[in-house]
């Protein structure tokens, strides 16, 4: 059927011209686009997408850094700050740009050889150098180093240019600390008992020179790998090393024996000192004492001479003969003795042997 035929030429909406017509969807989309442009400045849509754009812009400049990093940050590639750890914000690129260098990273080099693997490789022209005496000696070193706490922007400035090795610095360093050291030393040093102080000094000179280039980089260690002469003399320094060793090992036999015999020969002496210092005191005393007691007789005799006298040959005859086996008896007590001869020898009597008798007065002695 059709539209114009409906209920006298009417259409399905309607009868006349008066009736709904169906929406025009390109009118709506252009109404809504015009509504829309109308609330934004000026009417137009860029301006819109430059602010989203410009946003996420600046988006682009939020950065972390890491806890063991260090942020610098550059304008147009020249400095500006130092960050620490953390969120931060940055001019976005191309104004400003951030580095984070690893500031407790340890790095390590090696001066006179290179690893590979378990066989390391000789780099004659870093391990030869001259000591003080002018020997040469055949050195291998490694040198541990980090950045410096805020030393970041002074490594990636004055030390790092893109496409150069970074050890470079470090290792030419090195090599200058290494061989101003062995210059002050001569060659017996370096062999032996000197490696701790080479190693000591070439550190403080190595951080003298980078501090000196302003660096930002700080020597943690330094080791001597090898200290050997050149593999022409070896067998040479070998037996000077025996012969050295010879006379260390017969000086510390000697200074042991010296260790052992002057303490020993002092106590003997101390000895003797301390017993002869003994002994006069003792002789002293019984000078003294005899001297005292002589007087004390002296005093007594001169009170009564003759008792004194007769008591001093009677103590003496009792000192005497306290230890003989002979019996002295008066006169009078000796009759009607019987004198016989003791086989145990306990008392001699016999022929030769008889009781000596004592007269009754004894130089001027009264019984």
């Amino acid at each position: 059927m059709a539209w114009n035929n409906n209920g006298g030429g009417q259409g399905p909406w309607g009868s006349g011209s008066h009736s709904p017509q169906p929406p025009d969807m390109e009118k709506v989309f252009n109404l809504a686009k015009e509504k829309f442009l109308s609330k934004l400045p000026g009417g137009q849509v860029w301006p819109a997408i430059s602010v989203a754009v410009f946003f996420l812009w600046m988006a682009t400049g939020i950065y972390v850094v890491g806890p063991d990093e260090e942020g610098v940050v550059v304008r147009f590639g020249r400095y500006v700050e130092t960050t620490t750890p953390g969120p931060h914000f940055h001019l976005p690129y191309p104004i400003e740009s951030v580095y984070t260098p690893q500031v407790t990273q340890i790095q390590r080099i090696e001066i006179g050889y290179r690893s590979r693997g378990r066989a390391n490789s000789d780099v004659a022209a870093e391990s030869l150098m001259l000591t003080g005496d002018e020997n040469i000696i055949d050195i291998d070193l490694s040198v541990q180093y980090r950045i410096q706490e805020g030393g970041a922007a002074n490594f990636l400035f004055n030390v790092r240019n893109p496409g150069d090795d970074p050890h470079n610095a470090v290792r030419n360093a090195a090599e200058s600390a290494i061989r101003q050291v062995i210059g002050r030393n001569d060659i017996d040093t370096a062999l032996t008992s000197g490696k701790e102080k080479i190693q000591t000094n070439t550190r403080i000179t190595m951080q003298e020179i980078l501090d000196s280039y302003k660096s930002g980089i700080a020597v943690v260690n330094v080791q001597l790998q090898q200290v050997a002469p050149p593999q022409e003399v070896i067998h040479a320094f070998k037996d000077v090393a025996s012969a050295r060793e010879d006379r260390e090992r017969s000086i510390n036999e000697a200074q042991g024996y010296k260790n052992d015999v002057i303490p020993r020969a002092k106590g003997q002496a101390a000895q003797e000192i301390l017993q002869a210092e003994g002994y006069k005191a003792t002789k002293i005393a019984r000078a003294t004492g005899e001297v005292n007691r002589f007087l004390a007789l002296l005093n007594e005799y001169s009170k009564a001479p003759d008792v004194t006298r007769a008591r001093l040959y009677l103590e003496t005859m009792e000192e005497v003969l306290a230890n003989t086996k002979k019996v002295v008896m008066h006169s009078d007590a000796g009759r009607g003795v019987l004198p016989f001869l003791s086989l145990s020898g306990s008392v001699a009597t016999g022929t030769g042997n008889v009781p000596t008798s004592v007269p009754p007065q004894t130089q001027g002695v009264k019984p």
